[in-house]
């Protein structure tokens, strides 16, 4: 398993030796990760890794070469038998249950119960319908079952119904040397191509050189500047979530974007775009920008594509304080409307397909903000988005 680790990495592209190979054998001889997988996992990641650009895909690897393993932060308590903790953390309602569950009725509601259980619960809870705990029907917990509730204690969704999230989630960054699956994705989006010669005159005119020297008699070398594509170009990527399902073809199309457009600034955002926005996804707390220094950097030539599902709670395009992550003072519908108002040429890019869209509220809300402006994330609707684009 670990030899076949080691080529797994060496074919995405991660540049191990057999010095850090066998570094780790060594490692794993003097039981230095115990019997945990995820004390293997940092250790492995320290051993094989030298430069952060390839966490990503020693995940990648990682994820698939040991799929099937747990990852437990504390070993089971011996009396407690493992299989009894799964199936009640698991636990999956049916359908009509599903149904007699009812929405608390409105995010100011919800938080102000929540606030309320808080300040009445004493100890832990699983598997009931009241308590902040986990595996039951309570609107606020981990791993249960509530059409609208807050998550507290989960590593990730499961149902896409909490209206708020309250825990600190890290998201990665979208790898731009990914290699394209198409190249028909390159060639839609040079729909947006318009060449300009600028800058110092390094590229030999040939044309001219010719026209000039049967003119003059002599040699005459003349020199152009090189010719590139003027389009300039703001992708705003929402990450994190639902988005994880569409990863491999929002990573395409940034690979795409990266070699096509010389002037390309991309950030980042979660669900809807709020007061700021970042670049760096392991910095998103740390290192921000607010998105009115963003409107106020880059002119209004440019041409602004989000990608994104739009599938989030109604409260987080509508109302203040909907985020899932942070108190937002105004809506994120405001903010959005600041940006087709700034840059016209303003198009919304949504992997989830097109026949689906009605079915959500969310990006029924959003493709109206953008003026109906809201094509998929296909070949197809990547040509319509670039016609769009170059209006």
């Amino acid at each position: 398993m670990f030899v076949a680790f080691f080529h797994e990495l060496k074919t995405a592209g991660v540049p191990v030796t057999l010095r850090e190979y066998l570094t780790l054998m060594e490692a794993m001889e003097k039981d230095l990760a115990g019997r945990r997988v995820e004390d293997f996992y940092y250790l492995a990641r320290t051993a094989l890794v030298k430069d952060e650009r390839n966490l990503d895909k020693f995940d990648r690897v990682f994820g698939h070469v040991f799929k099937g393993l747990e990852l437990m932060s504390e070993p089971l308590s011996a009396e407690i038998p493992a299989e009894w903790l799964k199936k009640l953390a698991e636990k999956y309602l049916t359908e009509e249950e599903k149904k007699q569950i009812e929405a608390i009725g409105g995010l100011d509601k919800l938080l102000e119960l929540l606030r309320q259980r808080m300040k009445e619960q004493k100890g832990r809870h699983q598997g009931g319908k009241k308590w902040i705990g986990t595996g039951g029907t309570s609107p606020f917990g981990a791993y249960g079952y509530n059409p609208e509730g807050v998550r507290i204690g989960q590593d990730e969704s499961r149902n896409f119904r909490a209206v708020k999230v309250w825990d600190r989630r890290d998201f990665k960054d979208l790898d731009d040397q990914v290699e394209l699956g198409t190249r028909n994705i390159k060639i839609a989006l040079r729909r947006l191509r318009r060449f300009a010669r600028t800058g110092a005159p390094e590229e030999l005119d040939l044309d001219g050189t010719i026209k000039g020297s049967a003119h003059k008699g002599y040699l005459d070398i003349l020199m152009r500047p090189e010719r590139h594509n003027a389009v300039k170009v703001l992708l705003f990527f929402d990450i994190g979530g639902s988005m994880d399902w569409h990863v491999k073809a929002t990573e395409e199309l940034f690979s795409a974007a990266r070699s096509e457009f010389k002037h390309m600034e991309h950030f980042y955002f979660h669900n809807c775009l709020y007061e700021r926005v970042w670049k760096e996804n392991r910095r998103r707390f740390e290192d921000t920008t607010p998105t009115w220094d963003v409107l106020h950097t880059y002119p209004h030539d440019y041409k602004v594509i989000f990608v994104g599902d739009a599938s989030m709670s109604p409260y987080e395009v509508m109302a203040p304080g909907g985020s899932v992550e942070h108190f937002n003072e105004e809506t994120g519908a405001m903010w959005m409307e600041r940006v087709a108002r700034t840059y016209p040429a303003c198009v919304w890019l949504n992997p989830v397909a097109e026949k689906d869209w009605d079915y959500t509220q969310s990006i029924r809300i959003v493709r109206q903000l953008m003026g109906g402006r809201m094509y998929p994330l296909t070949l197809e609707g990547l040509d319509m988005a670039m016609r769009e684009l170059v209006r």
